[in-house]
Formats: C-alpha cells, sequence, structure tokens
C-alpha cells in the first residue's frame, strides 16, 4: 500500500498501532512547515489527550529517519512540504 501524495502545501503524518485507535486515522495530511515541537500541540488540539496517552512514548521519523522531538531551548526540526512524518507507538507481542 503506497501512501497518498498530500496536497501541496502540506505533509503526510502516518499512525501506528494505538495511534491509529487514539485518531481512527491510518494517515492525514497537515500544513506545512510545522515546527516539530508544535506537532504534539496541533495533534492535542485535533485529538485530545494524545500527547500523554501516545506521544508520550512514541517515536517519530521525518522521511523515513527518527528524530527527537526537541525540548525548549533545543534547535527545533521544521517539518517541510511534501515531508512523511510517521508516530511509533511501542508495540508488544506474545
Amino acid at each position: 500500500m503506497s501512501t497518498p501524495k498530500p496536497a501541496p502545501g502540506h505533509f503526510t503524518i502516518l499512525y501506528f498501532a494505538t495511534a491509529t485507535s487514539f485518531t481512527g486515522k491510518n494517515v492525514e495530511s497537515l500544513p506545512a512547515p510545522l515546527s516539530l515541537r508544535k506537532l504534539g500541540d496541533v495533534l492535542e488540539e485535533r485529538y485530545k489527550g494524545i500527547k500523554e496517552g501516545v506521544l508520550g512514548h512514541s517515536l517519530v521519523t521525518i522521511n523515513l529517519a527518527y528524530v527527537d522531538i526537541p525540548e525548549e531551548g533545543e534547535d527545533d526540526v521544521i517539518i517541510k512540504e511534501g515531508d512523511e512524518v510517521a508516530i511509533i507507538p511501542p508495540v508488544s507481542s506474545g
């Protein structure tokens, strides 16, 4: 399955595991540019509780490269038009 290309001026965000359950979506597009630090705030506005329930313990990739969400005072990463962001919560198997 290929990821749909975002509309001009947007980036794609992919949700996996509990992020999919929380949002009810596998994929959506958001306006670009957006700082990685602000992404959590934007998602929290859309999906109340996602910061604590999902993002606080998830990995994030931009264009398949793992990135750390910067703390205040650290250099921020800017998500650009056409980028692909993935929210990857921990998974367990049994």
